[in-house]
């Protein structure tokens, strides 16, 4: 098994003896363009804890965010701000919004690995960086 390089040229760097990073010595440093995972069975407890903790995070507001997604294709932090402040009837910020937006975000690439792992015995993707 190698490792090889792609794009205008390609080819296979020298086994044991030559990095990926190899092409730096020529002047232009190497940067990363994806992540890579791979989940299975036996992560399934870190991830469930993942998901509890972002549950916890979101606490009141998470049914309220379910419900706003499911009427709307698209949104702007102003129109969530708007309806969570009327549905929790204290004022909702649009920083907070943006906090908690990111907390959903992740809960829901969490349920997603979860569903995969429970499916297929394993969880593989790339993350463009």
């Amino acid at each position: 098994m190698g490792r090889y390089y792609h794009g205008d040229i390609e080819g296979k760097f020298m086994f044991g003896v030559q990095s990926s990073n190899d092409a730096d010595f020529f002047g232009v440093e190497g940067y990363a363009t994806y992540l890579n995972y791979g989940f299975d069975r036996d992560d399934l407890p870190k991830i469930e804890k993942g998901i509890k903790e972002c549950e916890d995070v979101l606490g009141e507001y998470l049914d309220h965010i379910n419900n706003f997604f499911k009427q709307k294709e698209s949104y702007n932090n102003k129109q969530l701000s708007e309806y969570l402040t009327e549905k929790l009837g204290k004022d909702v910020t649009e920083n907070n919004v943006a906090f908690n937006l990111e907390w959903y975000a992740r809960l829901e690439l969490g349920k997603e690995i979860r569903d995969c792992v429970k499916e297929n015995d394993y969880c593989n993707f790339e993350a463009e960086i």
